[in-house]
């Protein structure tokens, strides 16, 4: 595989030229906190464009949708004829100060308030779809680390009608989903995707990631599920999905997005617009483990001081 950090290094030069369409538009009201999305098209736009609802990442407690690691990425999204929802969402994380295993309410709050927000955010994508040329056949969401969380679990909850999922038409479901180190939390023991099968999923993730679970934690019905235990669950139910595991890589797979848009483009071509019933699983390793990323794998600890 390429080098990582030179990649995302280089990637990031020329950001201030992204002169694609992009308008802002408020799509909710929360308390006294305004929820913004901005909405990037490419110049052609076909029925068949996808839309990418993005959710950034920032452990709950930061982050910005117009970051500019965010920016450039989405310039390279819409270059390949993506078009991009970038969303706000609350922070439920923001000032917190402890929490853990036995002590998980204030991440459970942090993320369904981020996937409420996220069905918010798409709800207004479906009633604005004249005017925004979206096809809602067509919406696939990606997220990197708290985003990542974010994204698998506003789909889990749309499978399963939970908290403000009843506010999309009963026939929505996403066309794809992907997770950029990410995990879904349960309070009900191993995942059951119980309305409907959740949709194609594309899964990158560190396995020596120390902040978002790679396998799982779990502590008695409660449990936070990753990239390794959501592949033994799609595989027994025979769910499609693409894993890209990352042998000695932590939490940076986390921006991992500008170098495997040319798997996004396979995945959308096979599982999303083919509707393929595949499975795809494979482990990249670095070699030279003198250039693995610098202070790489960290726990929660370090991020939640």
């Amino acid at each position: 595989m390429k080098k990582l950090i030179l990649i995302l290094a280089l990637f990031l030069v020329g950001t201030a030229a992204f002169a694609q369409n992009m308008k802002t538009f408020q799509y909710a009201e929360r308390d006294t906190l305004n929820l913004y999305l901005d909405f990037y098209t490419p110049e052609t736009v076909h029925d068949s464009t996808i839309c990418l609802v993005y959710v950034f990442g920032g452990g709950f407690i930061g982050g910005h949708r117009d970051g500019k690691f965010e920016k450039a990425y989405f310039k390279q999204l819409v270059d390949e004829g993506f078009q991009v929802a970038a969303i706000d969402y609350r922070l439920g994380l923001k000032g917190v100060k402890s929490f853990g295993v036995t002590n998980t309410k204030p991440l459970e709050n942090a993320v369904n308030m981020a996937v409420e927000d996220a069905i918010s955010a798409i709800a207004y994508l479906l009633e604005h779809d004249k005017e925004l040329k979206i096809n809602k056949n067509w919406i696939m969401m990606v997220g990197s680390s708290a985003g990542a969380i974010t994204s698998l679990q506003t789909d889990y909850v749309l499978c399963n009608g939970k908290l403000n999922s009843n506010i999309l038409p009963k026939d929505f479901h996403l066309a794809g989903v992907v997770s950029y180190a990410g995990a879904i939390f349960s309070k009900e023991g191993r995942l059951k995707y119980l309305n409907h099968n959740p949709a194609p999923t594309m899964l990158f993730h560190g396995m020596a990631d120390r902040l978002v679970a790679y396998d799982r934690i779990e502590f008695f019905n409660i449990g936070f599920y990753g990239t390794s235990s959501l592949v033994e669950r799609f595989e027994t139910f025979g769910y499609p999905y693409f894993a890209r595991r990352f042998a000695d890589y932590g939490h940076s797979i986390a921006l991992a997005g500008p170098v495997t848009v040319d798997d996004l483009l396979w995945f959308c071509k096979h599982y999303v617009y083919g509707k393929e019933q595949i499975q795809v699983d494979g482990t990249y390793r670095q070699i030279d483990k003198s250039k693995l990323p610098k202070n790489d794998i960290y726990s929660i600890g370090d991020l939640y001081k």
